[in-house]
């Protein structure tokens, strides 16, 4: 029976928290992340998953405070959670385009260490110079080449951690050797790193920390299918879930891996009721509340690209062309290329539906994933996963930090099914995902010494 695999992101970034709910808590408070891991670990999940933001966005020249809730440095706050919890996976999204890889091998290796074998590096790059403008090299880097960089900071971080060979702590008192004498020894040179010396820190318990990929591109699924453990999708629509699972497992073969090798495991929302119309009710509630009147005229302005502050939300769209080369939101990636074709598409919905601004945006951007009863929320989720839509699901609570309801409620259902781990059956992150631990070709007894 496949089992599903389930993990937990704090919910923040994006508006779809409600942030301004009075029983929401603080995104930067220490004890909300320790609340949120302890209920994911009491859920028996794989693991607890940070996003990352590199720089506020900014929308008309201000910060764009509508989605911007927190955004702690993720390697950071998993350090602190690998001492309050023993099984639960911590996984941090690290940015490809902006770190070097010996920096964020290191700071790997040593969270894999503290946490005896549970860290995740989720390998993101970035497309554009506004973020780059918060860094040393600004926005030099090519879109194009995003992926090719971090392709080779991957292949560069992996050969520093395999620096590092099984036997080479040697802590020998007697005859007063601590390390093999090639303990750590490296040299790459690619096209975008050129380093050479020593690795300071011993591999980590997995060998390799779990990789995780978020790529819907063909660059992104290619890279993912050589060289991740797990790749995030968006697709919540079943059959266009199963297409992207069929074409994902398909491209493992030409990298001399197999179907099990790579989890697919997208994000989810969930809603909860003791009823069906319960549940409808309170994901219609949910969702005005991450779109307000603000937000959805926010999202048609970086559509359009013109100031639209004179329209009323629970109007029409504009009536005016867009001006799609116009960006008026900074760091939003979901605006940034098609905003023409975007716009095109948007009027086509509203024409057809009648919808207002308000409408339109909760209908092209809102999304509650899993609604209903815990039983029919279990039911459904299982399906997804059996009828290969998915290996599992990242859930997202709307509320910091969220999550009792369903560990709660849905968890003993899928657990009852027998679809669902009882307990923690290994120690590792690799244990709880089905993974080998991954390491490079050990070197030689000659090399060793």
């Amino acid at each position: 029976m496949k089992q599903i695999h389930l993990a937990a992101q704090l919910p923040g970034i994006h508006n779809t928290t409600v942030w301004s709910d009075p029983r929401s808590e603080s995104q930067i408070d220490v004890e909300s992340f320790i609340k949120l891991a302890r209920t994911a670990e009491r859920g028996k999940f794989d693991f607890f998953f940070l996003a990352e933001g590199l720089r506020l966005r900014e929308h008309k020249g201000r910060v764009h405070d509508l989605d911007v809730v927190g955004r702690p440095e993720g390697l950071t706050v998993l350090s602190a959670l690998a001492g309050v919890t023993t099984r639960l996976g911590l996984a941090a999204t690290v940015n490809a385009t902006f770190n070097e890889p010996y920096e964020v091998a290191r700071r790997l290796a040593t969270l894999d260490h503290l946490s005896e074998g549970r860290a995740a590096w989720n390998v993101v790059t970035s497309f554009d110079a506004f973020t780059g403008e918060n860094f040393r090299r600004g926005g030099f880097l090519a879109e194009a080449d995003r992926y090719t960089r971090a392709a080779e900071f991957l292949a560069t971080a992996r050969e520093l951690w395999d620096s590092w060979g099984a036997g080479d702590v040697l802590a020998d008192r007697a005859a007063g050797e601590f390390i093999r004498p090639a303990a750590g020894e490296f040299t790459h040179q690619g096209q975008h790193f050129d380093i050479s010396g020593r690795f300071s820190t011993p591999r980590g318990p997995q060998g390799h920390p779990v990789v995780i990929q978020a790529g819907e591109s063909e660059e992104g699924r290619e890279f993912a299918a050589a060289e991740a453990d797990v790749i995030f999708s968006k697709y919540d629509d079943l059959d266009q879930a199963r297409a992207f699972y069929r074409d994902v497992k398909r491209r493992l073969a030409a990298y001399g891996r197999a179907p099990g090798d790579l989890l697919i495991i997208p994000s989810a929302t969930y809603v909860l009721g003791d009823t069906e119309e319960e549940a409808a009710e309170r994901a219609a509630a949910i969702t005005r509340a991450q779109v307000g009147p603000r937000t959805a005229l926010t999202f048609v302005e970086a559509v359009w690209g013109h100031d639209l502050s004179g329209y009323d939300p629970d109007g029409p769209l504009p009536d005016i062309e867009p001006a799609p080369d116009n960006l008026v939101l900074k760091g939003h990636s979901t605006f940034r290329k098609d905003r023409a074709a975007t716009a095109r598409r948007w009027r086509g919905i509203a024409d057809e539906r009648k919808l207002s601004i308000r409408e339109l945006v909760i209908e092209v951007t809102g999304r509650q994933t899993f609604v209903g009863t815990p039983r029919t929320v279990a039911d459904a989720i299982d399906t997804f996963v059996r009828t290969d839509g998915a290996d599992g699901f990242v859930l997202v609570p709307h509320l910091t930090p969220g999550l009792d309801d369903f560990v709660d409620s849905v968890v003993p259902l899928l657990q009852e099914k027998g679809v669902f781990r009882a307990d923690y059956t290994g120690t590792t992150l690799r244990d709880h995902l089905g993974l080998a631990p991954r390491t490079g070709a050990p070197r030689t007894e000659k090399e060793a010494s």
